[in-house]
């Protein structure tokens, strides 16, 4: 992979960070590219978008924040973990049924909230108790099982898969385990950017194009407050984000491209730095493109993180 980003201190590049940036158009074409663009990767939360458009397709009945929470990698701050029980409630399930690891809030300031309150690990502060949720509810929708409702041939993820082999043009050809433990799918950077750019360019009344709509419109729920994903579609309205985890991140844009970022190393500190490069270069302007880590020396400035492109 290419260096796609420096760390500088004090006049000596200390770091460099490898990876590929690639963007699509609404074909899947190759517009540019920083690496290889056919590295085949895991996606992570990234494939998220087309496991909540899986399940609409599967008859979930959830729109707006809902849907929106279906997609996320949530910082499980309140309005989260509200949003989550209601949609398990929906189904006549408790937190019981998440088969999400009890986890921490992602989120570090939450963490610290739970922490100064003495609470401890929870299934639903997983950051993808929301898709989990709305996983078990389309099963109860279908008359699936709940109980396996992640094993790789229950049909809640044979119908996944379909959708995720149908918008990145091909079958996946690794699925593994993913951290929350669904089946994780993956593919090339360029077929996760094709998916994207597919989801970005639906026309109005399709799944896609309301799934794209509700995170669009409920960036929080995404994600959450304070974090970068949310700020990208906050500060450049019609733009589409999800970050994922190992420093992947992608961007669907209104004209129909899309943007993958995977940083290799798996660090995320250049990632939104290298992501807002790429969107500058697609014709973006706004704040959060252009923000770069601190590098700090006895508290102050002594360097910068770079893009290299």
């Amino acid at each position: 992979m290419d260096v796609i980003a420096e760390v500088e201190r004090s006049g000596l590049v200390e770091s460099r960070h490898r990876g590929v940036a690639v963007r699509v158009d609404a074909e899947g074409a190759v517009i540019w590219a920083i690496g290889e663009p056919d590295t085949v990767i895991y996606p992570r939360s990234t494939n998220k978008p087309f496991q909540a458009l899986a399940m609409l397709r599967a008859g979930l009945p959830l729109t707006d924040e809902h849907l929106a929470l279906a997609a996320a990698s949530h910082s499980a701050e309140p309005f989260h973990l509200a949003a989550v029980r209601e949609v398990l409630g929906r189904a006549g399930l408790t937190e019981e049924a998440l088969q999400t690891p009890p986890s921490y809030p992602a989120d570090p300031h939450e963490h610290a909230n739970v922490l100064r309150a003495g609470g401890g690990r929870l299934r639903i502060r997983h950051d993808c108790s929301g898709k989990h949720a709305a996983m078990l509810l389309t099963c109860v929708e279908n008359g699936w099982s709940t109980h396996d409702y992640l094993d790789s041939e229950h049909p809640l993820q044979q119908a996944i898969t379909e959708v995720f082999s149908e918008l990145t043009e091909g079958r996946p050809p690794v699925i593994g385990i993913d951290g929350c433990g669904a089946p994780q799918h993956a593919t090339s950077v360029r077929h996760l950017a094709t998916g994207i750019a597919r989801i970005a360019q639906a026309p109005d009344g399709t799944h896609e194009a309301r799934l794209r709509d509700a995170m669009m419109t409920h960036p929080t729920y995404v994600s959450g407050t304070r974090r970068g994903e949310a700020r990208f579609m906050t500060e450049m309205p019609g733009v589409l984000a999800k970050s994922g985890a190992e420093a992947v991140f992608v961007v669907g844009l209104p004209d129909g491209t899309a943007i993958v970022v995977k940083v290799e190393d798996g660090g995320e500190r250049a990632l939104l730095a290298v992501a807002g490069r790429a969107v500058e270069l697609a014709g973006w302007s706004a704040p959060v493109l252009t923000e770069r880590p601190a590098v700090l020396g006895g508290g102050e400035p002594v360097g910068e993180i770079r893009v290299a492109f």
